[in-house]
């Protein structure tokens, strides 16, 4: 049986490089949109508001953006996570969202007109046939930022990270716009460290397309999901990772592939979610005996455990990651301790975290809502960019010189982002 301590490696996880004393927030988030992506996020756009202009008559009220120009758009964009503004366009209003300290490095016009033409990719290319060929260079440089900049701890989950479950959206939405919000054509997965909740890799998959991705080919769930994990996975062989999977991606077979590449999984089953293939059903249905809490049967086969653990009710999990024999405890706060494998106390330490961490830092996701999938995918994505440049500011020495905390940073961020002369974060 591989057990958690074979597993264990000597692994130094954490940020790559030592940013000075002296970083600002701009520089944390330059590790990961950095000038160069600005600038072609420049070329692209007025590259395309002149092949538009040519199609459909001339645009008076437009002149080609500067970088200056692009880099105050994305921090007005990047306000509405800070500030919780429903619309951008609210930060020229002179309601409750009003923002009278940076409207004025923009007016609204121009922004407006910057946003009719925003592009990362202005034309389809011969080769860009895919549905996120308008935003994939960028994604691809992300990838690679996130890869360069921080190496993750041994322990990581795969999931999909909150994205519209805003509470204060649920709670005053109505019907109808929670259907619209439903119909998102997009999931973002992602594979997070979860000592630390930078999230190390993100992939995109597209609801509607003609693709061997696409739905129209993955009918059933659990194979789209476990193409999914494979794509998140793909840099880890040989790594002696240890991957915690919910439910829609936990399957004998994908741990088993994994497991070859040197992968280890630990993951919870749902005889509804998951894919049970090969498991013996005698472990998937609920035992006629009555269970005390604590109590757990275990199966196994080669290094594959499989556990079937009962707290009110039934948990069953698969692992090649820890021992069988190895107890831990799960700690409530109204019944005490309650004995279980230890597989099943890391699965819930390390997904508690994750969890927390979505609580905590999903609220500071970019609010503003395009209707063109590849721009929500951007507007994600450059969301995910600044919480993970935040989790290296608190990691780095300039954090010890200035405690920003996540709504301080963030209003730094976009603050010198429209450079302004004083980059101070609102107390």
């Amino acid at each position: 049986m591989v057990t958690a301590a074979r597993v264990c490696c000597v692994r130094v996880s954490g940020p790559t490089q030592r940013m000075p004393t002296t970083a600002t927030a701009m520089d944390f988030f330059q590790l990961f949109v950095p000038d160069n992506a600005i600038q072609n996020m420049v070329m692209q756009t007025n590259m395309y508001a002149k092949k538009y202009q040519e199609r459909f008559g001339s645009d008076e009220g437009w002149r080609p953006v500067t970088a200056q120009e692009m880099r105050a758009f994305l921090g007005f964009v990047s306000s509405t996570g800070v500030h919780r503004c429903e619309s951008v366009l609210s930060i020229w209003s002179g309601g409750f969202f009003g923002n009278k300290s940076i409207a004025p490095k923009m007016s609204q016009a121009r922004f407006e007109k910057i946003l009719k033409y925003f592009h990362i990719v202005a034309f389809r290319s011969s080769q860009g046939s895919q549905g996120l060929y308008k935003i994939q260079p960028f994604l691809d440089s992300l990838q690679q930022s996130f890869t360069c900049t921080f190496r993750p701890s041994q322990t990581q989950v795969l999931h999909e990270p909150l994205i519209d479950e805003d509470p204060v959206f649920i709670t005053t939405c109505t019907e109808r716009e929670s259907r619209k919000r439903k119909k998102r054509k997009f999931s973002l997965w992602v594979r997070q460290c979860t000592t630390t909740g930078f999230i190390c890799q993100v992939y995109i998959h597209l609801k509607e397309g003609p693709g061997p991705d696409g739905l129209d080919t993955l009918k059933h769930k659990p194979q789209l999901h476990s193409m999914v994990a494979r794509q998140l996975c793909q840099n880890l062989a040989s790594q002696n990772a240890i991957i915690f999977t919910g439910p829609s991606i936990t399957s004998l077979n994908l741990f088993q592939e994994f497991e070859k590449q040197g992968i280890y999984c630990c993951g919870l089953l749902s005889s509804r979610k998951s894919d049970c293939t090969g498991l013996p059903q005698s472990m998937l249905s609920n035992p006629d005996m009555p269970q005390q809490r604590g109590q757990s049967q275990i199966k196994m086969k080669g290094n594959m455990c499989l556990i079937n653990w009962y707290n009110k009710g039934n948990f069953r999990f698969l692992t090649n990651a820890y021992s069988p024999i190895k107890q831990g405890v799960i700690i409530k706060r109204k019944s005490g301790e309650i004995p279980c494998p230890l597989a099943v106390e890391a699965f819930a330490a390390h997904l508690g975290y994750i969890c927390k961490y979505d609580d905590k830092y999903s609220k500071y996701f970019i609010f503003h809502k395009p209707n063109k999938t590849w721009q929500q995918v951007f507007w994600l994505t450059i969301s995910i960019a600044i919480n993970n440049a935040y989790i290296l500011y608190k990691m780095s020495d300039a954090y010890h010189v200035k405690r920003y905390s996540r709504a301080q940073f963030g209003e730094r961020l976009v603050r010198e982002l429209l450079d302004l002369d004083d980059c101070s974060p609102t107390q």
